[in-house]
């Protein structure tokens, strides 16, 4: 017969804290940021332009809100099944297990948020051991058992536990046995032994990640003390005094500043002197794999506060640790670069707000807009280090920006490509503006075109400048526009625009003005236009038997005739080659006589 426990109906989970003893039920929260403007929990254009005014200011502050905390756990009925399967296993076996859900499943849950990311803490056994008694148990009942995954524990990167892994009714569920660390002198690895719930909670990074919810006792633990508190006051600190705390496991710095960051929770003032310290500092950069910080960044700039945590990152002095340059740049970089490159992604943050998410729509073979928004905003905090080289073993000249993304980040190669892709892009397009805008380099930008055999028609310049610039950088084009007007010449510097609207709506114009300019050329996917003639047609034209550099040019030329007509055909395409080969054969003949 199957053991099957009945838990209380969704909502009636209380909390067993003193601090909550007194206190009378409230409404499901609605958090609001520092700035007093009501934020939801969604996607990236789901906050106000006007919560980013000021930023900066914003992540510099001390001054700390009241966030409302739900009174009661709310379980989903997947959730509900889960642990009344677990606690079976439990009764089961007269293991006497206490199944604890530990750190951000308990925060986001009492912060009124669905979260998928569960974390079972033991108490007598490891995760390893308990996940066999799970598939043990499913095969009693006549069920499938599922696989076992597990995470080694690795010292050397601050992994200090193993964990196991397995699929419970659809969700991957994480188990680890509850641990205390004690560090001999002159170590940096700990021995760690199975400990106690209060041991385990305070050697945790930061106090609202230290909550549990006892699955047994059906109530939230707070055995630290202070992590209901500091998460009703939205405050960032650690258990146990910071710089320990940093020095056990550097990477905490950085998820310190995520959480701050994506809460638009306060750091406390401990927390900050410790994560500037140059000791936490250096062992941030030597201790910490660079795929580790990497990966906390990407969460920073795919989270609703990039540019929060990137103001802590600098404020805090870490961003040339975080953002590692390589030796002899050229030019050297400056000691300013963190401020001008935070504060263009700062520009390119409100801009984004303002013209709306259409910046991020590539088309349909592109990339989702959520990753364009990501390697968009990467492009534009690299934005003033984009002519920045340094020469590689092979002495090749690289863009630092490849560097920082492949070696500093270890984030792909093809996401280093696109940014720098932009980054060129977005130079032609600063071009194109300008054509678009005063026709001022009109005969310039048509002598670059023009050759012997083609000579494009002044009033279609535009069109084939602007689709051979589509044509290189595909579904990113908006993304490429729109980091180039970040950085136009007449708009002025990034960094000397923020906090300015007028600036801020000349940049939305030139953006929207040259987008519309761009559709009505029926320009959008042009990259998807296949050429009316291949290599061997073209050879077959000129009357050439191998290929080479020669048809290499035609094809380039090919191109450039399409754009200039896009109703034209395979034939007259072909009569336009002749005629052009006839016409540069006659000129070459009267030069020579």
């Amino acid at each position: 017969m199957s053991l099957r426990l009945l838990l209380p109906p969704r909502g009636s989970l209380r909390l067993l804290s003193p601090l909550h003893r007194h206190q009378t039920p409230r409404p499901p929260p609605f958090r609001t940021t520092a700035t007093g403007v009501p934020q939801r929990a969604s996607s990236f254009f789901s906050i106000p332009i006007r919560a980013f005014t000021s930023i900066s200011g914003m992540a510099a502050g001390t001054q700390q809100q009241t966030v409302e905390v739900r009174e009661s756990v709310e379980l989903t009925e997947e959730e509900e099944r889960i642990f009344a399967r677990l606690l079976d296993v439990v009764r089961h076996f007269g293991l006497g297990t206490q199944l604890r859900v530990a750190g951000g499943w308990v925060r986001d849950k009492l912060l009124g948020k669905g979260s998928a990311d569960i974390d079972i803490a033991l108490d007598n056994m490891t995760g390893q051991n308990f996940c066999e008694r799970v598939n043990e148990y499913s095969k009693f009942m006549g069920e499938e058992q599922k696989g076992i995954g597990v995470i080694q524990c690795n010292p050397d990167q601050s992994k200090h536990l193993e964990t196991a892994r397995m699929l419970i009714y659809g969700i991957w569920i994480d188990f680890v046995n509850l641990r205390s660390e004690k560090y001999a002198e002159n170590s940096r690895i700990p021995t760690v032994e199975i400990g106690t719930a209060k041991e385990d909670a305070l050697r945790r990074d930061l106090t609202i990640n230290s909550l549990f919810f006892n699955i047994n006792t059906k109530s939230v633990e707070d055995l630290t003390g202070r992590g209901l508190e500091d998460l009703k006051k939205g405050l960032i600190d650690t258990p146990l005094p910071a710089k320990s705390t940093f020095l056990d496991d550097p990477l905490r710095v950085l998820r310190a500043i995520r959480f701050a960051a994506r809460f638009s929770f306060t750091l406390a003032e401990d927390l900050k002197e410790a994560a500037s310290d140059e000791k936490v500092k250096s062992e941030l950069g030597s201790k910490i794999s660079r795929e580790r910080i990497g990966h906390e960044v990407d969460l920073m700039m795919s989270d609703k506060h990039p540019v929060n945590a990137l103001c802590h990152i600098r404020d805090l002095g870490l961003f040339y640790v975080v953002f590692a340059f390589p030796e002899k740049l050229e030019p050297p970089a400056l000691d300013k670069h963190d401020w001008l490159c935070v504060s263009h992604l700062e520009a390119a943050w409100n801009l984004a707000h303002s013209i709306g998410r259409s910046v991020f729509s590539g088309g349909s073979d592109s990339k989702s807009q959520d990753e364009q928004q990501r390697l968009c905003l990467y492009s534009a905090l690299f934005t003033p280090v984009r002519n920045m080289f340094y020469m590689d073993k092979k002495s090749k000249k690289v863009p630092v920006v490849s560097y920082i993304i492949r070696y500093s980040l270890k984030l792909k190669a093809s996401d280093a490509d696109t940014i720098v892709n932009i980054h060129v892009a977005s130079e032609k397009f600063a071009e194109l503006i300008l054509l678009l805008e005063s026709n001022e380099n009109l005969e310039t930008v048509k002598e670059k075109l023009d050759d012997e055999y083609l000579e494009i028609p002044t009033d279609l310049v535009k069109r084939v400048f602007a689709g051979l610039i589509l044509r290189e950088i595909k579904g990113f084009w908006r993304v490429a526009l729109f980091i180039s007007t970040l950085v136009y010449p007449e708009v002025g510097n990034a960094s000397d625009s923020l906090g300015k609207q007028d600036e801020l709506d000349k940049m939305k114009e030139r953006y929207i003005s040259v987008e519309r300019s761009i559709t009505e050329l029926d320009l959008d996917g042009v990259w998807k236009m296949k050429p009316l003639l291949d290599g061997k047609a073209i050879m077959g034209v000129m009357q050439v038997k191998s290929g080479g550099p020669l048809i290499g040019k035609w094809q380039q030329r090919l191109v450039k005739w399409q754009l200039a007509h896009p109703q034209g055909t395979m034939e007259e395409c072909m009569e336009w080659m002749k005629q052009s080969e006839q016409q540069s054969k006659r000129q070459k003949i009267e030069c020579s006589t």
